[in-house]
């Protein structure tokens, strides 16, 4: 599918340069250990689910203010530009949501008001089974077990470690990748994607 943006991952201590605000690697880094035990999958991240809901679900949850949008790729972001928070949808042809990303990566502007948007309401910022951005490293292994992959990344100059977790095994009809970056000097989870397609 045309907006999935793919990128190697090197292991064995070396990092792959992203630039921009979108990392959208979706590929186990290759050479990596597999789990031999299933942890369990995922379904729901920012109260949506990849694959099922649409993007009329997430314009009633979060509100058009803050929204931008790109026609061409399809993708639809709330961002605010105080926190570097953001919240960023893939959308099929049909805009259905392929993928969802939550992040504390984006840029910076010091546009900082004194309203809240609605989409940085702490609801929005966990998954189904209760991981949170700002969650330590060790508790996304609680929740999910191992990682079918992990590795070292880089995205807007952050060195990350970047956890890639395969729910193929759950059928077909139930999102297929998740990823989780943690901050390499905090160990602290920065950023959440759910997608729904395979690879």
């Amino acid at each position: 599918m045309k907006f999935w943006l793919c990128a190697n991952l090197l292991l064995a201590g070396q990092s792959f340069p992203v630039s921009g605000a979108q990392m959208t690697p979706r590929m186990a880094p290759q050479g990596a250990s597999k789990v031999s035990a299933h942890g369990p999958n995922e379904t729901l991240l920012a109260g949506l689910r990849p694959g099922r809901d649409t993007f009329a679900m997430a314009g009633k949850r979060f509100k058009s203010k803050n929204l931008t949008e790109n026609w061409d790729s399809g993708i639809k972001e709330w961002r605010d530009g105080c926190s570097g928070r953001a919240i960023r949808l893939e959308l099929d042809a049909k805009s259905v949501i392929q993928s969802i990303t939550i992040t504390t990566l984006g840029s910076r502007e010091g546009k900082c008001g004194e309203l809240r948007a609605d989409f940085l309401e702490s609801k929005n910022w966990v998954t189904g089974l209760g991981l949170r951005i700002g969650d330590s490293q060790d508790r996304v292994i609680e929740f999910y077990g191992d990682p079918n992959s992990s590795g070292p990344a880089v995205k807007n100059g952050h060195e990350l470690e970047l956890m890639f977790y395969q729910f193929d095994w759950a059928g077909s009809d139930v999102p297929q990748v998740m990823e989780v970056l943690c901050a390499r000097d905090t160990g602290r989870v920065v950023e959440i994607t759910l997608a729904f397609p395979s690879l």
